[in-house]
């Protein structure tokens, strides 16, 4: 608009939608926060009805049948915190179909300044279709997850406590870290009870070592003379106590995710489970299960294929990437590329003009990802295929790259695996290399092609 309020020459006012055709007429969009949700649904002559809810259960089904009054079928939220859950859960409990939306995607778009703003904002991008929901596996993996999620927070509120403890060792010039390659194993254990219940001699203490521990009871002894002071011994007697108070509620979470295991789809057969190869045989983590065996059977029955057969996988990290990715990969993931999107183990292009502006891996928490990842560090030094392609990629990328290109190769191979129902079939480091060799010489052909040459064999 000019200065008197005419309207510029050669300027028109800007409808973003114009042009565009909504999509999903019965939509709704939703603005969580801690106190209030404020929904927002399409009125008459494109107008926007907004109504404000509390949060409590009563509220929630509230706010369902609001919804259903003005025949919503989709709602969109954006993930914020965990206070979406109960929500989408009692929403999706009464027939709508819920749309979890990444704040992410929120946040790059301008025009929200408010709760209702926002709302509003939400209900017109679902509507145009301009939304897409973030995964969320099967209702009945969800439940499951929780409780896995729970065990590795266990597992990390436990960790503290073993620094704790070999603290309070070093503080008494307890060198029991030198003498034990692992402080917390049967070995170290008994030892550490025997000093908190009162054991002071370095010989007695020292007898308590595993026939195949490499140091002498000599060796072990002189390390286990310690200053034994009170204050060093009362830490070391409470940080065991935590210790132990952590593993068995741990113990108790692997049996509550034993019974819910049994409960997932029990009607489906399990069929002959593939041996373990001898290489992978004895490389289970020690915070895993006991029961990794039965827990392989389960998976087997529901992902329909044993993920811990793949190089670098075990049960705790096919257990990860179930429960995080679901069974159903190919429902909600129509290629590979879209995967390994998903999992932030694939750059993201930023083009404009022609001109590369950004090219790198986006940063995410996702835990399936971090497992691949996590696979990917401990096949590097291997001699599979995988190993291979670490080294290759480690050459020209470096170590960083190296491990999320790694981790973004097994991701292929399991995606294959889930969508088609393939076992895994390694196949040898010279086959591998040779099929490499083959795929590089067509390249080579192909380029000197476009330079007008050609190859020909020395």
């Amino acid at each position: 608009m000019g200065r008197k309020g005419k309207r510029t020459k050669g300027i028109e006012e800007a409808h973003p939608f114009a042009g565009m055709s909504q999509v999903n007429l019965n939509a709704a969009g939703v603005d969580i926060g801690a106190v209030e949700i404020v929904s927002c649904v399409a009125g008459e002559n494109s107008m926007q009805i907004v109504k404000a809810f509390g949060n409590y259960t009563v509220d929630l089904q509230a706010i369902g049948r609001w919804l259903q009054e003005y025949n919503i079928k989709t709602v969109a939220m954006e993930s914020t915190g965990v206070y979406w859950i109960p929500l989408f859960e009692v929403l999706e409990s009464m027939g709508f179909k819920c749309l979890l939306i990444s704040s992410r995607s929120l946040r790059r778009v301008p025009g929200r300044k408010s709760d209702i703003e926002d709302a509003q904002w939400i209900q017109t991008l679902h509507s145009y279709g301009l939304l897409e929901s973030s995964f969320r596996p099967q209702a009945d993996l969800v439940a499951l997850r929780t409780m896995l999620r729970h065990r590795a927070q266990l597992l990390e509120h436990r960790a503290p406590h073993i620094q704790h403890m070999q603290k309070a060792l070093l503080q008494m010039n307890v060198q029991l870290s030198q003498a034990l390659s692992d402080v917390m194993g049967e070995t170290g254990q008994t030892i550490i009870r025997a000093i908190v219940q009162g054991e002071r001699s370095p010989k007695l203490l020292a007898a308590f070592r595993d026939p195949g521990c490499k140091k002498t009871e000599e060796e072990i002894g002189q390390a286990l003379t310690g200053t034994w002071r009170e204050e060093h011994l009362f830490v070391l007697k409470q940080s065991l106590e935590l210790y132990d108070f952590y593993t068995k509620q741990i113990e108790v979470c692997d049996e509550e995710i034993d019974r819910a295991y049994a409960m997932i789809r029990p009607d489906w057969e399990t069929g002959e489970l593939p041996p373990i190869p001898k290489k992978k045989q004895n490389t289970h983590s020690k915070n895993a299960p006991k029961n990794y065996k039965e827990i392989r059977m389960h998976l087997k029955r529901i992902n329909g294929v044993d993920l811990s057969l793949v190089d670098g996988f075990g049960v705790s990290l096919a257990q990860t990437v179930t429960m995080e990715v679901g069974s159903d990969v190919g429902a909600k993931f129509p290629t590979e590329k879209n995967f390994c999107s998903w999992l932030g183990l694939a750059p993201k292009h930023e083009i404009s003009g022609g001109k590369v502006l950004k090219n790198k891996t986006l940063k995410t928490k996702n835990r399936a990802g971090q497992a691949f990842r996590m696979a990917a560090q401990s096949v590097k030094k291997s001699d599979t295929v995988f190993g291979v392609m670490y080294k290759r990629f480690r050459a020209r990328q470096g170590p960083a790259q190296a491990t999320v290109s790694t981790a973004h190769a097994i991701a292929r191979v399991v995606y294959r695996m889930l969508k088609y129902q393939v076992e895994y079939e390694a196949i040898s480091v010279n086959e591998y290399e040779k099929k490499y060799e083959e795929q590089q010489v067509k390249y080579f052909k192909k380029k000197a092609a476009k330079l007008g040459f050609q190859l020909v064999p020395a």
